[in-house]
């Protein structure tokens, strides 16, 4: 009797380490505090007083063997799932892996026209597309607006064609957890409103070929615990001296981003219940879009124009807007709002043959006040990243590898 208890503990054991989710098991040591430390010029300021700006770093380092299998080892830096940061656009990319898996299972290429209808006041409607390549839109063309310029409302679309209760119920069943994806982003809707999503059609060479109904999430993806946060917010230029709440917002914790980025990056290495049901020619798209300059992109043509090579590239390149090398890029989301300064980033260095995965938040809010466009991004937020991503890429040039990688998989053709 006290042998089979025995049994079935090791057996419960062993099945909660078995599960226990691969983005979790960083190193719990100071290697990357002592890195940056190592650079005082860089990082003196933050380091005195870390928890003012909240700052969690997830790092991996790669390393690959003869047969160019990756070997990984992540270490991190103060990070928290309790300690809760706004996502801002870094849910975006979550969208768009959902969308592509979603399309899969329907029988649907990415690049078929997308019509979008309204049942509802509050709701608009899409028919055509201007930026496109046809004129009309399509889940690809919303999903390189995404990754290229992080347009809102392209995510927006995406998140009513996969609808709020699918979008969440998908992930959990995935395994990310305390993942909560709650509303449009940018759009003066209220909560109740975020639970409808839009009747949506797909077309092809005129015809219909699917019909999504509008949809009403059955269930509420709130914070289970009320999520305060800041000394005060701007409610129509007023002032109002109360914490912040978040309960109702966004939830995409480090370490669940980085999971997706492993994910996306390792499919063959991520267990198989966090992968997503993705083509080959969807990886290819997305390891394009992630890492594609502005310039070298044909639709939207005004990309080219509006925005610099480092646009949303806040690791290694922060603010700087002049021209970027071609052999290192940043396959990468980012985002920032409410003072939250995020990126999400797999780098490689196609020259010195490098790659490695890095995940960091920062708070960049002085005054603690929310909504009053005064946010640190530039004096803080971005300077931390940029100093970051050197760093760390000082780091990876100096250390010996068993083997240079073979990153063949990753040298996309860009659009020109």
């Amino acid at each position: 009797m006290i042998k089979f208890r025995i049994d079935k503990l090791l057996i419960l054991l062993f099945s909660a380490l078995f599960y226990l989710p691969a983005a979790a098991q960083f190193q719990a040591d100071t290697f990357i505090e002592k890195l940056l430390k190592k650079h005082p010029e860089r990082f003196s300021d933050i380091l005195k007083t870390p928890e003012k700006y909240k700052i969690q770093i997830l790092y991996t380092r790669i390393d690959r063997n003869a047969k160019n299998e990756p070997h990984f080892k992540t270490y991190g830096y103060q990070v928290n799932r309790g300690e809760y940061f706004y996502p801002a656009s870094t849910v975006k990319l979550l969208s768009i892996v959902l969308a592509f898996e979603k399309l899969n299972k329907l029988g649907i290429d990415k690049n078929t026209t997308m019509l979008t209808d309204v049942v509802r006041p509050e709701q608009t409607a899409v028919r055509v597309d201007t930026t496109s390549e046809n004129g009309f839109p399509s889940v690809a063309h919303y999903a390189k607006k995404i990754l290229l310029a992080s347009d809102n409302d392209a995510f927006n679309r995406l998140y009513e064609f996969i609808g709020q209760e699918e979008f969440n119920e998908t992930l959990l069943k995935k395994g990310y957890k305390d993942v909560r994806i709650t509303h449009r982003l940018e759009s003066p809707i209220g909560s109740e409103n975020n639970r409808y999503t839009n009747p949506i059609k797909f077309e092809k060479d005129g015809k219909v070929i699917y019909e999504q109904p509008a949809r009403y999430s059955s269930k509420t993806y709130f914070a289970p615990e009320p999520v305060l946060k800041g000394n005060g917010y701007m409610r129509e230029g007023v002032l109002v001296n109360e914490p912040f709440a978040f309960t109702e917002k966004n939830s995409f914790p480090i370490e669940e981003q980085h999971k997706l980025l492993k994910a996306i990056f390792f499919p063959g290495q991520t267990p198989e219940l966090q992968r997503f049901n993705l083509t080959e020619d969807d990886y290819a798209f997305l390891y394009r879009y992630m890492s594609q300059f502005p310039v070298e992109t044909s639709y939207p043509a005004h990309y080219t124009d509006d925005y610099y090579d480092g646009y949303l590239k806040f690791l290694l390149f922060g603010a700087t807007k002049t021209r970027l090398p071609r052999h290192l890029r940043l396959f990468n989301k980012s985002g920032d709002a409410y003072g939250y300064l995020l990126d999400n980033a797999y780098i490689a260095d196609f020259e010195k043959g490098i790659e490695f995965m890095l995940t960091a938040v920062i708070y960049a809010n002085e005054d603690g006040i929310f909504n009053d466009d005064r946010y640190d991004y530039d004096k803080v937020g971005l300077p931390f990243m940029a100093n970051l991503g050197k760093t760390i890429l000082e780091y990876e040039l100096s250390r010996k590898r068993p083997v240079r990688p073979d990153l063949g998989r990753f040298e996309v053709e860009y659009d020109k």
